[in-house]
């Protein structure tokens, strides 16, 4: 056999180079590619499933096995009958397609017109083709020219200044890259809301931005995170969503039907899934209910409903809703308020009002129906704080979110005789409600006393076999409740245990003891907790305890295995973390040195998650209620997980707030309102939060003897030195010198913002989880924690008078409020 000619081989070789990057020196042809420097994305030649003669060029997930393209450069102008085509990068530092023929099917215009040595076009592993200059700078990228797909960090303008807005634009079909009429992007009219559009016609519409940091947050069980957010620069909004570290392949886009989705990749599957889309149900799509109706989310089957005051003006929704009253104008109309809506399109932006100011405005003119008003501080960094928002005439496109999730108050205009009917029609229907349920109840108990000598012999066969598990009456409640969750018997446990000897402690506190087993024939390592007979935590926390955990699966929560009962024994059998507690390594001078900056800042950003889950993404909210250090556990890669629920409260459906005269949870991390006046929220775990955060940060107690000659605690001490600007000073000597000082100082600044003594200025946990995720989050300036500085020391005073130990066990006080 004849040797190939050295040169030809040397060619072979160039051709089976791909790397990130195209320059003036090489061009892409029609086999060749670019690959992201991770692999993760490729940009080349390709031609749709059902076609032969159409090729494009485009951006694809390179190591996703089913062709996924994020991006098309030549989408309406594509490479005819196989032709093939080459991309070059041209003497003015424009990308340039061409076919065959040479003629030029597409470039960018970068305005760039001068040449430069060393300009090359990169593609990036976030899939933004970038042209950039040798010093750095970037003259264009595909990331301000979408397709169909917006992919992590990149941004979608709302508004902008120079009135330019891009939108995402669908594909004509599955397999045809070609501009459909569908299109999605800000609204110019308003530059407050996402708006999906068939032509020129609305299709579906997001609802007007409240000023939220954080518009939107998902969650899996599984841990990772996508947050949803609106930026404000200077006056122009921008749409952009970020994703947490190790998620799976994620893109939102508009697809050829007009829906507008959130997918995930699913190894497993090998397939999409979408976890968000819209419209969905078919009563969200614009306008469908008609004037004044709403499309109701909160009902198991999403339907039309006309707002409170109105009627259905015909058969069906087509024509919307009427008024049941009409407007007389003046005082003789007063303004209800409807929560958790969606709010109307066509609204007025009324700039620089107060709230009080946005009634009067809406008031004074009688054609006002409505107003909605929020405060854009969370995330706006203009000068004008205000979002006061009326509508002159109808109401179109509303809906109303399931539990509130998502809307915002709207406040709407109708006539007192309309509200004044609906209360005498009350007054009538609800005394001869009552009296039927009385009748009903007398029936009913009579039933019952016939049946009960029934009833009674079956409870007893019942009890037979359940006598030897539960004996304490509160514990009887157990069965009530769905419980996937293994029963272990006492006699496996004192087994595991050896006897619970002092050798396979784990730890102790006021809720009892900590022991480390082995359980069953396989020997798995399991953590023991058994409750004292003298702890706080009784048959009602450890029902509650047992109940509430079995239910939660995340990985920032500690996971119980079993429970037992057996006499005056009350047992929770959990997976063993073998690095046991926060507090262990956090505290201890000899083993801090193991809590390095990076391990510290997963502990801070895997908290935050698990309460976040609590708060938010499980099924029912959950307020701790007693969280600190000692209440972190750490696996084996020092992961952290929640634990300890025994004090922890279900709040449902719209409930946001309780009051109880029972105030649970350890002195130093309880918020100012729980503590003095036993009212509690999310933003009581908030405050938790903040405290934990900072002694993270510090490796300082919260009444650490440090300090208190000079402050009366963590808190007081973090805020002088954070206003005087000395916040680095309070970082734990251990890790001062190796941790990133920006990403410290701001975990010092979030961790002020959440022990602010007002509960409304706290961050909600997924504006926390946001912030902690993204480093160019704008962070609002915290107030000073006056409430430890003129109350701490009589509280202190308080507590100590009981004779509690209260910096080291958790308390439980009767208190009138």
């Amino acid at each position: 056999m004849t040797p190939l000619p050295v040169f030809v081989l040397l060619s072979l070789v160039c051709f089976c180079i791909s790397d990130d990057r195209l320059t003036t020196a090489k061009l892409l042809n029609a086999r060749d590619k670019l690959v992201s420097s991770g692999g993760v994305f490729a940009l080349g030649f390709f031609t749709p499933a059902n076609s032969t003669v159409d090729t494009y060029i485009g951006i694809w997930y390179n190591k996703i096995p089913q062709p996924t393209y994020v991006w098309v450069a030549n989408r309406d102008n594509p490479i005819k009958n196989g032709s093939p085509g080459k991309l070059v990068m041209s003497s003015n530092s424009d990308l340039v397609l061409s076919d065959s023929q040479g003629r030029t099917l597409w470039t960018t215009t970068n305005n760039f017109t001068s040449a430069t040595t060393g300009t090359a076009a990169i593609l990036f592993d976030s899939g933004n083709l970038v042209i950039q200059l040798p010093n750095g700078k970037h003259i264009w990228q595909s990331f301000d020219y979408p397709t169909d797909t917006a992919l992590p960090d990149m941004v979608l303008p709302l508004s902008t200044n120079d009135g330019i807005l891009r939108r995402l634009v669908a594909w004509k079909g599955p397999d045809d890259p070609g501009t459909s009429d569908y299109s999605m992007g800000g609204d110019s009219s308003s530059d407050l809301q996402v708006v999906i559009w068939n032509g020129t016609r609305p299709y579906w519409r997001r609802s007007a931005w409240d000023g939220s940091l954080v518009s939107g947050l998902y969650q899996s069980i599984t841990g990772f995170i996508l947050t949803e957010i609106i930026v404000d620069r200077g006056g122009e909004l921008y749409m952009t969503f970020t994703v947490s570290q190790g998620s799976p392949s994620l893109r939102m886009m508009l697809d050829y039907k007009g829906t507008f989705k959130f997918l995930a990749w699913n190894s497993n599957s090998s397939s999409w899934e979408a976890f968000i889309e819209h419209p969905s149900p078919i009563c969200e799509r614009y306008a469908y209910c008609g004037p004044f109706g709403y499309c109701d989310a909160a009902e198991t089957v999403p339907k039309c409903n006309c707002l409170s005051g109105f009627e259905p003006d015909g058969v069906n929704f087509s024509r919307g809703c009427r008024r049941k009253e009409d407007l007389k104008c003046g005082n003789n109309d007063i303004f209800s308020t409807l929560r958790g809506m969606k709010t109307p399109d066509k609204f007025l932006y009324v700039r620089n009002r107060s709230f009080d100011q946005c009634t009067e405005e809406c008031k004074r003119n009688c054609s006002c129906s409505a107003y909605a008003y929020a405060n854009l501080n969370n995330g706006s960094g203009a000068a004008d704080q205000s979002r006061c928002l009326i509508w002159l005439g109808g109401l179109v496109d509303m809906a109303k979110f399931r539990d509130g999730g998502g809307g915002e108050d709207l406040y709407l205009r109708l006539a007192s005789s309309t509200v004044d009917k609906e209360i005498n029609v009350l007054k009538i229907i609800l005394p001869i409600v009552a009296s039927l349920l009385i009748l009903a109840s007398i029936c009913l108990v009579w039933i019952c006393k016939s049946r009960v000598s029934g009833k009674r012999r079956i409870k007893e066969i019942k009890n037979k076999h359940t006598r030897q598990h539960l004996q304490n009456s509160k514990l009887n409640e157990l069965e009530n409740e769905s419980i996937d969750l293994p029963y272990i018997c006492f006699e496996d446990i004192v087994t595991a245990t050896d006897n619970f000897s002092d050798y396979k402690l784990l730890g102790k506190g006021g809720f009892g003891k900590v022991y480390k087993g082995l359980l069953g024939g396989g020997g798995k390592e399991v953590a023991v907790k058994r409750l004292s007979k003298s702890s706080g935590q009784g048959a009602d926390e450890f029902r509650n305890e047992v109940v509430l955990i079995a239910k939660l699966q995340h990985r920032n929560l500690v996971r119980l295995l079993g429970y037992c009962t057996h006499e005056d024994e009350k047992l929770l059998i959990y997976e063993y973390l073998p690095n046991k507690s926060l507090d262990a390594f956090l505290f201890d001078a000899t083993r801090n040195s193991v809590l390095d900056w990076l391990t510290r800042f997963k502990v801070i950003k895997g908290i935050a998650r698990g309460l976040l889950y609590l708060h938010q993404d499980s099924r029912l909210t959950i307020i701790h209620r007693d969280l600190k250090a000692s209440n972190v556990l750490l696996d084996a890669e020092m992961n952290p997980k929640i634990s300890d629920f025994g004090m922890a409260r279900i709040f449902g459906g719209n409930e946001q707030q309780a009051n109880t005269i029972r105030i649970v949870g350890t002195y130093g991390y309880m918020s100012p309102e729980y503590a003095m006046e036993g009212s509690f929220s999310v933003k009581s775990d908030t405050y938790s939060f903040g405290v934990l955060l900072l002694e993270i940060v510090s490796g300082l107690k919260i009444s650490s003897a440090h300090f208190m000659t000079d402050f009366t605690n963590l808190i007081a001490y973090a805020w002088s030195l954070w206003k005087d600007g000395n916040a680095r000073e309070l970082v734990d000597s251990s890790i001062v010198e190796n941790c990133p000082p920006h990403e410290v100082l701001r975990c010092i600044h979030l961790g002020l913002l959440c022990v602010q003594d007002n509960p409304n200025a706290r961050p909600l946990m997924s504006s926390t989880v946001f912030m902690l995720e993204n480093e160019t989050a704008l962070l609002p300036t915290p107030k000073e924690p006056l409430y430890f500085r003129g109350r701490y020391d009589e509280v202190e005073d308080q507590r100590d008078t009981m004779g509690i130990t209260l910096n080291k066990m958790t308390i439980t006080m009767q208190e009138g409020r």
